[in-house]
């Protein structure tokens, strides 16, 4: 699915929006993450950390679980943006790189921002090039 410039425009800024509603008190690293699905829904999502850090979830996985909560599947997702308040872009972090490679399409476009708010887009497949997807033997 072709994603309009508007709606990629709109997408980065829900993720960037949504950032300032992440809950970091430790870190006090805000994320924000906006999924866009195909009946135009977006769904965002925020950091949420605790003090035993493994319990922390980040953005990315917040909006892509809601989704999957809300009925959406892997075939519905036609983009995702995430947003940091950094020098540069801002990436998923591994463990939510596995959760794309399992909730998403490889092809699916993933807009990674930075504080000056510039969007580099790159794919799933391009963020985890040999992924593990599968327990075939």
């Amino acid at each position: 699915m072709k994603i309009q410039e508007n709606q990629i425009k709109l997408l980065v800024e829900k993720a960037q929006t949504i950032k300032e509603r992440a809950y970091v008190p430790y870190s006090h690293f805000p994320v924000g993450a906006a999924v866009l699905y195909k009946d135009d829904t977006i769904i965002q999502g925020v950091n949420v950390e605790n003090v035993s850090f493994g319990a922390t979830n980040c953005a990315e996985r917040t909006a892509l679980f809601t989704g999957i909560a809300n009925g959406y599947s892997k075939e519905d997702i036609v983009a995702i943006a995430v947003s940091a308040n950094t020098k540069d872009y801002i990436t998923p972090c591994s463990i939510c790189r596995q959760v794309m490679v399992e909730l998403c399409q490889a092809d699916t476009p993933i807009y990674l921002t930075n504080g000056n708010n510039d969007i580099k887009e790159v794919t799933v497949d391009e963020l985890v090039p040999y992924a593990f997807s599968t327990l075939d033997n």
